[in-house]
């Protein structure tokens, strides 16, 4: 099976990129050097020319702040993107997997979110996001949206690599307390993207939205906490002589130019039911991401620029 990976220089993208892929299936990835998604024309020949079997797309706008002053960059990237690619699907009869996010939420509710519960969202990203979806429901019949939250890794820009960043600077940070959800490993993303894969490939795939984040929920706050209780017996010796103490902030304590949902714990039974896939707990895969960032020869040349 062959199976075409746009956004492939991502936090994501690039997990899926190294990880073991059935020998079945080839495996083609394309990063923004390599197409630009907001070229209708180009995406289709692209998806022409190497005739995949399959496409997921992991290529978004995910600067959620910035994309408050840069709209009109999230909208193209985020929707039109997505719906170009959505498109060259459904006109070659090729399946999609499209990545989403938690964020097309409002936070209002309660309990965990669940595929079938209305949408909301509260920022631009969100919004460019939730029509992304849109967009490839209208397009594509052989769809999977894959909807995820607070993503994390050892490649590109995240809140755990921030966090050991500031943590070596500064002994006191202050961190929001008032917003919960699911912190979410790049790499346990890839790989419920080949199980699916495998499903694609034997003709047993179930088609629609489906949630996959971590198991559990936690706030930024207790996040925070976590990563620093981890890289703290691996790091040793603190710059400051201790790991830094983490203050509890409410959201408006620490105003952003993008609103963000109070909640956005998702709900996962549906791909458990689907797929057989349990996400695993969150604390669990952050130990292996903290264990790869703090080590000081598997953490050379990581590249800070890239984003989710």
């Amino acid at each position: 099976m062959r199976v075409l990976v746009f956004g492939a220089a991502g936090q994501v993208g690039r997990e899926v990129c190294r990880a073991a892929w059935p020998r079945s299936c080839e495996v083609s990835p394309l990063d923004r050097s390599a197409i630009d998604i907001t070229n209708a024309a180009a995406v289709g020949a692209v998806i022409a020319q190497q005739r995949p079997d399959l496409v997921i797309n992991l290529a978004a706008y995910t600067a959620v702040d910035r994309a408050e002053s840069e709209p009109e960059t999230a909208w193209a990237v985020n929707c039109a993107g997505a719906a170009h690619i959505a498109a060259a699907c459904g006109d070659t009869a090729v399946p999609l997997i499209h990545l989403s996010t938690d964020y097309v939420f409002d936070g209002r509710k309660a309990d965990p979110y669940r595929e079938e519960d209305a949408v909301g969202p509260l920022c631009v990203y969100g919004c460019s996001k939730e029509a992304g979806e849109r967009a490839v429901r209208a397009a594509v019949a052989h769809h999977i949206i894959l909807r995820t939250a607070w993503v994390y890794g050892a490649h590109g820009t995240n809140f755990v690599k921030t966090m050991l960043r500031l943590g070596a600077e500064r002994p006191l940070l202050r961190v929001v307390a008032d917003q919960c959800g699911c912190p979410t490993a790049a790499a346990d993303i890839a790989a419920a993207l080949i199980v699916i894969a495998g499903h694609v490939e034997a003709g047993e795939a179930r088609w629609g939205t489906f949630h996959f984040a971590g198991a559990g929920s936690v706030s930024w706050h207790g996040f925070a906490n976590e990563i620093f209780d981890l890289a703290a017996p691996r790091i040793g010796a603190w710059p400051r002589g201790s790991k830094p103490r983490v203050e509890r902030i409410t959201t408006d304590q620490y105003p952003t130019p993008a609103r963000r949902p109070m909640n956005s714990v998702l709900d996962c039974r549906k791909i458990t039911e689907a797929f057989g896939i349990s996400p695993q707990p969150w604390r669990t895969s952050l130990t292996a991401v903290v264990r790869e960032l703090v080590d000081p020869v598997r953490n050379q040349g990581r590249d800070e620029g890239d984003r989710r």
